[in-house]
């Protein structure tokens, strides 16, 4: 795995910010309704489908790069074939380029994205996305982690179905600090003064810097975003926190340049493979467990075929294969028996890993953050971005 994250930087309005703020100005939304936005399915005569997702976000063979053995195996089951590109590098870079078509809906020659729970949010209000027939995902209906099954932007998860999912949280050097981190306000330490780094992006963020305030992040409001901003800049101002990040953090830290720092548990498992002082924590206060999702975009011509993708990604056996792969938390709990199964030690190891399967403890502390709405985005975007610098 590289250090590419699948969670991105958000990088100022955008073409997203743009909508949203006309959104807000009173400008009619591109909104389009559930009735206009099924093509005719031509899945029964035309095995295949094409699927968007991001880089390193899929099991590879270690002899052919080429490959993909669970999409090889999809179609040797199934008889459809997958057309895979990597081709989603930023979520609000993605939405920038397929966006016009769906606005003026239009087909984009993909019948399966996936984007960031927070991004899927803004597909859901603006209808760009279908709705799936849960009758052909029995596997999605009986497996879905209940903790990711209700999030407030898509209720029962019709929309939007986990691809992997993950939390931000916090890693440190145990051994270099010297002591045990538990708390975000730990984080405050004199001790740690310009060793602490947060991510640059409002929406991974700002959950995590809540809970430290004993915010419930499932239903916060401004005044709650208002009092983690100010305190935030404080912390700027007197230099407590070194800079602002994307992924790069993970170089920051391995490097010793700083000590602790928000971060996203997939990552972590990376890390840990090169030095194992490196602690990842779910405060005792909580963390956001978040999901990158699969959704079936507007007029796509092979709707059945995707739904039929997204349900055999839900097999248990499949996703743990997936799962060991790409080391994030699996949003199919019952893949864990299947890994500690394996013969494999390194393998049934991973049944073990609280960031691939968050144990009872852990899972109790792991919340699903309220997204930020259309007609907040603007005021709280500006003023994230003082604070960051963007």
């Amino acid at each position: 795995m590289s250090d590419l994250s699948r969670r991105s930087v958000l990088r100022g309005f955008g073409l997203a910010g743009l909508l949203a703020a006309a959104s807000a100005c009173g400008v009619p939304p591109a909104h389009i309704d559930a009735a206009d936005r099924a093509a005719r399915d031509r899945s029964a005569q035309d095995k295949k489908l094409n699927f968007a997702n991001w880089p390193l976000y899929i099991d590879v063979d270690e002899k052919n790069a080429q490959k993909r053995p669970t999409l090889d195996a999809f179609t040797a089951h199934s008889g459809i074939k997958v057309q895979y590109t990597e081709e989603i590098n930023d979520n609000d870079e993605f939405f920038g380029k397929i966006s016009p078509a769906l606005m003026n809906h239009q087909d984009i020659g993909r019948d399966l994205i996936v984007v960031s729970d927070w991004m899927a949010a803004r597909y859901v209000r603006l209808g760009w996305v279908q709705e799936m027939d849960r009758s052909r995902q029995p596997n999605v209906t009986k497996y879905l982690d209940p903790l990711l099954r209700n999030p407030a932007f898509d209720r029962g998860r019709r929309s939007a179905v986990p691809w992997q999912s993950g939390i931000t949280g916090i890693a440190y050097n145990k051994k270099a600090l010297g002591r045990e981190i538990k708390h975000v306000s730990d984080l405050w330490a004199p001790d740690l003064k310009g060793k602490v780094t947060l991510l640059s992006g409002m929406d991974e963020a700002f959950a995590l810097l809540m809970q430290g305030q004993g915010v419930d992040v499932a239903k916060w409001t401004a005044d709650d975003f208002h009092r983690m901003t100010d305190q935030v800049a404080s912390l700027v101002h007197s230099k407590q926190i070194r800079r602002f990040t994307g992924n790069d953090y993970t170089k920051d830290l391995s490097s010793g340049d700083v000590l602790a720092c928000q971060a996203y548990s997939g990552d972590v498992v990376q890390l840990q493979s090169d030095n194992p002082d490196i602690e990842f924590v779910v405060p005792q206060e909580g963390a956001e467990l978040w999901a990158e999702s699969l959704m079936i975009p507007n007029l796509a011509e092979h709707k059945s075929n995707a739904e039929a993708l997204v349900d055999y990604y839900y097999d248990p056996e499949v996703a743990a294969e997936l799962a060991a792969y790409v080391n994030y938390v699996c949003p199919v709990p019952a893949a864990r028996d299947v890994l500690a199964s394996s013969k494999d030690e390194d393998t049934a190891a991973l049944a073990e890993d609280p960031l691939i399967f968050p144990d009872d403890e852990m899972r109790k502390r792991l919340v699903v953050a309220r997204d930020i709405t259309p007609e907040e985005r603007p005021e709280f975007e500006n003023r994230w971005n003082l604070i960051v610098g963007l």
